[in-house]
């Protein structure tokens, strides 16, 4: 299983893959996600919310918006988790400052992870609505505000590892 990891996040950490993920994860972000017919903000992209909250996004989105983000969520929004896994799994193995912290590589496929169990949550609600539950909503809120930490904790680290690789390339010194 370490090796099956070890092939993958050396697979992620060539030029050619971390340029393709990251093309793939700036087209969805910022062209793809952005143009579909919700008629509201996305769910994935709230920091936390109550039965509420999720009760005025599903009016807001009509049942046009609501058929869309249902057919999205599981599709659309599982080739993302596995663009952005690619990217900064790739990223933190390549960027690694010692041979030790290989293991970050696996902060972005448990975000990713978490964040297909996310989607699973957020179509259900879609699905199910009206009838949607307190219980319900608190657990999709949970998997989405659980997502948002790892992707922070993944985020700092790559910029840490990147900066550490940027001051050890100018003054000379290596991996150690």
């Amino acid at each position: 299983m370490k090796s099956m990891f070890r092939g993958y996040f050396e697979f992620a950490a060539a030029t050619r893959v971390l340029i393709a993920s990251l093309v793939g994860v700036l087209i969805m972000a910022l062209l793809v996600f952005p143009a579909l017919p919700l008629g509201g903000e996305m769910i994935d992209l709230k920091l936390s919310y109550t039965l509420a909250d999720i009760q005025a996004t599903m009016l807001q989105y009509g049942p046009h918006g609501r058929a869309v983000y249902a057919l999205a969520s599981p599709t659309l929004d599982t080739l993302f988790p596995m663009l952005y896994v690619t990217f900064f799994a790739g990223l933190l193995y390549r960027f690694r400052p010692s041979e030790r912290l290989w293991l970050a590589a696996f902060i972005p496929v448990l975000a990713g992870v978490w964040d297909l169990c996310e989607n699973a949550q957020i179509t259900a609600m879609l699905v199910q609505y009206p009838g949607l539950s307190a219980r319900q909503v608190a657990v999709a809120s949970f998997f989405t505000s659980t997502k948002h930490v790892l992707g922070a904790v993944y985020e700092v680290a790559a910029v840490v590892f990147l900066m550490i690789y940027a001051a050890r390339r100018f003054s000379g010194t290596t991996k150690s």
